[in-house]
Parts: C-alpha cells; sequence; structure tokens
C-alpha cells in the first residue's frame, strides 16, 4: 500500500495570469500558498486478479485501461505505464469544485504514488510538470498552471511564466511573525456553492484569445497587483491585503459573468460590514471559498459568515508539498 498526501492551495495574487491564451502573450505570474488540507491518494497491488479497481465518488472496476471513466486516472496510468492489477482510492479534506485546485491536487498525488510504486521517484518539479502536461495538453482542460505546481511544491511559492509557458518556481521564506500573522487574519469560509469552474474558465480563456480589452486590462492589473502583494507580504505590511484584494475582486468580476452572483455579492458585501477590508473568492468563481482580510473584530466577522450559512475553514499553512506519508509493498 503507498499513500500520498497533497496540499490544496490559496491565491493571493496573480490568478488568472497562468492560463496560456494570456502568458503566451504577456507571460504570467502567481503568487500563492498552500493549507494544511489535503488529496489523500491510496494505491494497492492486489493479488487475486488483474483488475483495474478505482474509486472516488463513484466505483470503477475495469479489464482495461481504455474502458476507464476517469480520464486524469487514465492518463496517469497510460502516462507511467501501469495498466493492470492497481486499486486506487482517493479521499479529500475538501470538495471538489471548490476552487482550490482539487483536480490538479489529485492528478499530482497520484502520479507521486505511481511513481513510487513503480520505484520511478520523481522531483516535485517533475510532478508539477508531468500533471501539466496530462491536464492541459492530453486531456485539454481550460486552465493554468498555477494548481500542479501548488500542489507538488507546497509553502508560499511565486511562479513566474514565460511566453513558451516554461515556469520558473520560487518558495518564499516568510518570517514566523508574518505567518502567524497571516493564519490570524486570513479567513475562509466555504459557501457550500460547487461549481464547475471549466465554463468560467473557458469564457475567459476565449475573451482573452479574442482580445477583449476589458478582460485583458483586468488581468494585467491583476498580474501587477500579484507583484504588489508579494511586496506586501515580504515586508510584513499585511494590512495593506485587504484594500489589494477588493480591487482584485472588482477586476476579477470582469473576466467572466460567472465569477459572482447575487448570493455571493451578498456574503462579500455583509463580510465587508463586519469587519473585512476585503476578500477574495477562490478559483474562477462562482462558489468555492472566501478568503477575507479581517486584522480585528474577527467573531465579528465569523458570526456574521455563520448566519449566511457560510463554515469557517480551521487551517494552518503547509510548507512539505506532495509526499509519500506510507509505503509498505
Amino acid at each position: 500500500m503507498i499513500v500520498s498526501r497533497t496540499p490544496f492551495r490559496i491565491t493571493l495574487g496573480g490568478g488568472g495570469t497562468d492560463l496560456p491564451s494570456y502568458y503566451k502573450d504577456h507571460g504570467g505570474f502567481i503568487f500563492s500558498f498552500c493549507l494544511s488540507k489535503y488529496m489523500y491518494v491510496c494505491i494497492n497491488r492486489p493479488s487475486a486478479d488483474n483488475l483495474i479497481r478505482l474509486k472516488y465518488s463513484i466505483s470503477e472496476s475495469v479489464e482495461s485501461i481504455d474502458d476507464l471513466q476517469h480520464d486524469i486516472a487514465k492518463a496517469c496510468l497510460q502516462r507511467t505505464g501501469i495498466d493492470s492489477r492497481v486499486e486506487i482510492a482517493s479521499l479529500s479534506d475538501i470538495p471538489a469544485g471548490s476552487g482550490l485546485g482539487s483536480s490538479s491536487t489529485y492528478t499530482v498525488g497520484l502520479l507521486n504514488g505511481l511513481h513510487s510504486l513503480n520505484r520511478n521517484y520523481k522531483s516535485l518539479e517533475f510532478l508539477a510538470d508531468e500533471a501539466c502536461t496530462i491536464e492541459m495538453d492530453i486531456l485539454n482542460k481550460p486552465m493554468g498552471k498555477q494548481d500542479q505546481y501548488l500542489a507538488a511544491l507546497g509553502g508560499f511559492v511565486v511562479l513566474e511564466i514565460d511566453k513558451d509557458g516554461n515556469v520558473k518556481s520560487k518558495k518564499i521564506n516568510l518570517e514566523k511573525s508574518i505567518m502567524n500573522e497571516l493564519n490570524r487574519n486570513l479567513l475562509i469560509f466555504y459557501t457550500g456553492q460547487q461549481r464547475k469552474n471549466n465554463k468560467i474558465l473557458k469564457e475567459q480563456d476565449d475573451s482573452t484569445k479574442s482580445n477583449k480589452q476589458e478582460v485583458l486590462n483586468s488581468l494585467h492589473y491583476i498580474k501587477e497587483s500579484g507583484y504588489k502583494i508579494l511586496d506586501i507580504v515580504q515586508s510584513g505590511n499585511i494590512d495593506d491585503l485587504g484594500f489589494m484584494f477588493r480591487d482584485h475582486w472588482e477586476m476579477k468580476k470582469k473576466l467572466s459573468s460567472g465569477v459572482t452572483n447575487e448570493k455571493i455579492d451578498s456574503i462579500y458585501n455583509i463580510a465587508l460590514d463586519n469587519g473585512a477590508t476585503g476578500g477574495k473568492i477562490s478559483g474562477a468563481g462562482g462558489g468555492g471559498f472566501f478568503t477575507f482580510y479581517c486584522n480585528k473584530n474577527h467573531q465579528q466577522l465569523r458570526d456574521a459568515m455563520k448566519a449566511e450559512g457560510l463554515k469557517e475553514l480551521d487551517y494552518s499553512f503547509d510548507l512539505d508539498g506532495s509526499k509519500i506519508i506510507a509505503n509498505h509493498r
């Protein structure tokens, strides 16, 4: 039995500039961190038969890899040359469709486990790049490169993406006092609304490809604000984050009609009235998790969000990235 553990991420700055439709012309920039919330992938080699068994929201049991319905699992198995006698199950701290990069977290964790099963150990950067190849090139998903790299590397990470799609990653080592302040003042709440972000990302992608000026201007701003957010965090002046988040939110809403809705707008305004100085929604938008910056009246914000039916996410920071936590063969 092999068990991999892979973290979920929260984007602080630059979200959306990691899509090829943007970085191919302008280059991309991402600043994100990983949570102590994980995807666990368990891999076993049964001895009784040669079936491929896959357990996620449904269960599959097939004789041929070609019969698998789960496109990511199929691609990962094909990539690693495992085509029989394998059982894979996944467990997650975070629901799918919540904007924290669940599909990429699964992809990275599964690849890590399968390579370990083959005794073909790979670097975290290799896992990130291979996950990008599977999701973006082989499966043609309308997505960017940050989720795969954050899931693999963990910690606070800066990604510089050049026009050719090459990624330069850098882990940011923050002072313990800054991390504690971030953990105290960044309050994360689950809206309870799950959504498929493919439609939202496709709309943004199509608008960028067609050079829709409003969308391009918003992405330019989001990229530049990402650099500023990095400076704010590294300098320790983190009370400025809330105001940056508020401006970012206004720009993000211009990327796609699906980013927000009446309920999400209402939650955001209630948060601002109850101690938050700004906030941002996870992933492409439309649901998932809200991250609010609040440097005082924390309990007031918590009570207001609870009254709206939102559940707070209790978290700390993951600094390890994807790792094998059990290897019994």
